[in-house]
């Protein structure tokens, strides 16, 4: 399988796994707490069965997902593997908010090379593909079809910014955007804050928090395709196969 068959792959994968997410919140669920003391959900366990056995059915490609590791699976790797966070957003799904997201990117020698990032109470759909000499393509499907996305040039009144709904009193936060141009600044849950970016309605994104691999690989091929960037906050490209799978702070960009 060539790169555009495994994003159709992921794409595939994502919008199934949206589609039961919803079928279970319109029936009912409860809700637990991992020993990390994160929640997880009858619908976090359902879409990444789904999700693991598509991928591994198609593919002989690794698969590191969120809720295998929780359970202290290991999975072994040659530098090329799938990362996949069955349900981003956990809290959000949870307290019957809209923002939450179904993540599947795929890595190889440290760089994220292609992503699928289903928003399933929305029903958007976002696909980013790298490209030759740092090309690459991203686009939107929703009830209205398929479109191209690109991130846009910063407004002359200042950015519009997205950050972590659990993070919105964050001090440091406060404390960087002092030395930045804003016009506003709105906090949203799960990997939603990538593709708005990636789709021109925000222009910054930084993370001043915890995440893992499996929430930032798909969104980061959406945002980089669309033509931003997420990078550390030293400048570096945030890459991949970190041990623990835990990745450091980073800032999400749009336009220069």
């Amino acid at each position: 399988m060539n790169d555009p068959d495994l994003l159709a792959l992921a794409a595939g994968l994502a919008q199934q796994a949206a589609d039961t997410i919803m079928q279970i919140r319109s029936r009912g669920f409860s809700t637990v707490t991992k020993p990390d003391d994160s929640p997880v959900t009858e619908a976090d366990h359902a879409a990444e069965t789904l999700i693991l056995h598509g991928l591994r059915a198609a593919a002989s490609i690794p698969v590191i997902a969120e809720e295998e590791v929780a359970a202290g699976r290991s999975v072994q790797h040659d530098g090329c593997f799938w990362l996949v966070d069955p349900l981003d957003g956990t809290r959000e799904f949870a307290a019957g908010r809209d923002d939450f997201t179904v993540n599947i990117g795929l890595v190889r020698d440290g760089h994220v090379v292609l992503g699928a990032v289903a928003l399933p109470a929305h029903g958007e759909l976002y696909l980013g593909l790298a490209g030759p000499d740092g090309t690459g393509r991203a686009t939107r499907r929703d009830a209205a079809g398929e479109h191209a996305i690109h991130v846009r040039s910063p407004p002359a009144d200042g950015l519009a910014v997205l950050a972590s709904r659990h993070y919105a009193n964050d001090e440091r936060l406060r404390t960087w955007l002092g030395s930045q141009r804003v016009a506003s600044v709105g906090n949203i849950g799960s990997a939603a804050k990538f593709v708005r970016v990636a789709e021109g309605r925000a222009d910054l994104y930084p993370r001043l928090g915890r995440t893992m691999e499996w929430d930032t690989a798909a969104p980061q091929a959406v945002v980089e395709a669309a033509g931003g960037s997420v990078c550390r906050f030293d400048g570096q490209p945030l890459r991949y196969a970190k041990p623990g799978w835990e990745n450091p702070f980073f800032i999400c960009r749009g336009g220069p």
